[in-house]
């Protein structure tokens, strides 16, 4: 399989197969674009299976590598591959691209087709993104996944879309620029612009600071790290349910998957002696950004303040160099990927019934959606890190590894479980359990089953995780053992 161009399928089935969505257009053929996205989501999906089934887990050698070259005076090369970090995420992208086109399939009520349009394009955007080993292939891909994003919320989200659309591109293009510098510099320096070429070249110490923060700038604000976290709640609240979907299930990982992709191998040295720093700042978000989501209103700016403080733990681990941290990490990239989109989901349920996202006008849910009550209650539960769910998989890894280089920092992450448990536990009581709360509580109706179909995949996914997590370890052994190899013997 490693001779058919997967990768490149993977990417273009899915964009190109949008803009046809797009074309549609007309109401009238609002079936046919389901149907035609549904489709094209489901064919992506089965496209990078065989990446996973192929995939030679004893090697850290990228693999289903296609190059061509594409602008030959610049070096500029169409430079496609894989390795154990960036498979999971392909993966988890495809298999949330389906659900995403199923969840959205009647709570959008006008110009469907451009909305599913829309997420396909995201969707080969962001695969390209995990996919690509040349740098400039990998900024297009990485800036031109703000458009379809931008267009969902900002006509398909709610009243104060215009505000969150801008807030949220000028915080992510502000830090791609500084991305962009960096690129270019190690263009000049090596002449090339291929990420592995970057990953052997020698740089000095200040110059690998001034990288390392120019990555930073772009990867921290994607994930999000505190305090360049503030547009994501506004992003969330304002983004329809799909779109909060793809934003916190894929879209942040992009930010851990930058750091282990370039911040790491390219600058070493530098993220050695900026850890510290990269700690202390997760573990801010970790403790500080929980404390936050515990006094929220809205149950969708409470899920994205979780997301941040779940997300903290990626970081961190990442930034402790050991085996059982940086897997940790990317299994909880994975977990939160499941639990995030579950979560939003969930809510967009409710709220396609109630139009509203206050917990103050719900109450007594259970007595009128029961089954929904059981499902949301698990996925409360592996977003407070049960043991048993994906949810606790990579976060008692990151714990773990905590426990070998502080006890304090370990003791830090170990209380935000306590806050997690806390601010998941009380919106839940407040808004599934009691007596019926009002009228509109009382005329609710259980999921259906397009909607119990989407969760309950979901719900299967986290469990398996959680209760068979090898196969995710497996592909990625041989590439973290690689990477923390690479940081520990730096370029000084």
């Amino acid at each position: 399989m490693n001779s058919y161009p997967l990768l490149s399928l993977a990417i273009w089935l899915p964009i190109v197969g949008g803009l046809l969505v797009l074309l549609l257009g007309s109401e009238a053929r609002v079936a046919l674009s389901r149907w035609m996205a549904l489709a094209i989501s489901a064919a992506t999906l089965l496209l990078t299976l065989p990446l996973y089934c192929q995939f030679d887990s004893t090697t850290a050698a990228m693999q289903f590598v296609e190059l061509a070259p594409w602008v030959e005076r610049f070096s500029v090369n169409y430079h496609l591959g894989i390795d154990g970090l960036s498979l999971p995420l392909i993966l988890l992208t495809s298999f949330i691209g389906v659900l995403v086109v199923i969840s959205s399939w009647t709570n959008i009520a006008n110009r469907l087709s451009g909305y599913l349009g829309a997420a396909l394009i995201m969707e080969g955007l962001m695969i390209g993104v995990f996919a690509a080993l040349d740098a400039v292939l990998f900024y297009i891909f990485w800036e031109a996944m703000l458009i379809p994003m931008f267009l969902i919320i900002g006509i398909w989200g709610g009243p104060n879309r215009v505000y969150a659309t801008i807030k949220f591109f000028l915080y992510t293009f502000l830090g791609s620029v500084l991305l962009l510098i960096a690129l270019i510099y190690l263009y000049l320096q090596s002449g090339s612009f291929s990420i592995l070429d970057y990953h052997q070249l020698a740089i000095s110490a200040d110059v690998q600071t001034l990288l390392f923060f120019a990555f930073f700038a772009a990867f921290a604000v994607k994930i999000p790290m505190w305090p360049v976290h503030t547009w994501l709640p506004d992003a969330h609240v304002e983004a329809p349910t799909g779109g909060s979907v793809i934003l916190a299930a894929i879209m942040l990982k992009m930010g851990g998957y930058g750091f282990l992709r370039f911040s790491l191998p390219i600058t070493p040295d530098a993220s050695q002696e900026w850890a510290g720093l990269m700690i202390g700042l997760s573990l801010v978000a970790v403790i500080y950004v929980g404390a936050v989501a515990l006094v929220q209103t809205d149950m969708k700016k409470l899920i994205a303040y979780s997301s941040i403080s779940h997300m903290g733990f990626v970081t961190l681990g990442i930034f402790l160099f050991s085996p059982l941290g940086v897997e940790g990490g990317i299994a909880q990239m994975v977990s939160h990927g499941f639990i995030s989109a579950a979560m939003f989901l969930c809510v967009g349920v409710i709220y396609d019934r109630m139009h509203s996202r206050d917990i103050a006008d719900y109450g007594g849910v259970v007595n009128t959606m029961p089954l929904f009550a059981a499902l949301m209650m698990f996925f409360v539960m592996a977003n407070s890190g049960l043991p048993g769910t994906s949810g606790f998989i990579g976060e008692f890894l990151v714990i773990l590894a905590a426990f070998e280089a502080s006890f304090w920092i370990a003791l830090g992450l170990a209380s935000s479980l306590v806050l997690g448990a806390a601010y998941n536990l009380w919106m839940y009581r407040r808004v599934i359990f009691g007596a019926i709360a009002n009228d509109k509580v009382a005329a609710l109706t259980d999921i259906n089953g397009r909607e119990k179909l989407v969760l309950v995949t979901l719900a299967v996914a986290v469990l398996a995780l959680g209760l068979m997590p090898n196969p995710l370890f497996d592909v990625m052994h041989a590439s973290v053992d690689a990477l923390l190899d690479h940081v520990s013997q730096g370029k000084l």
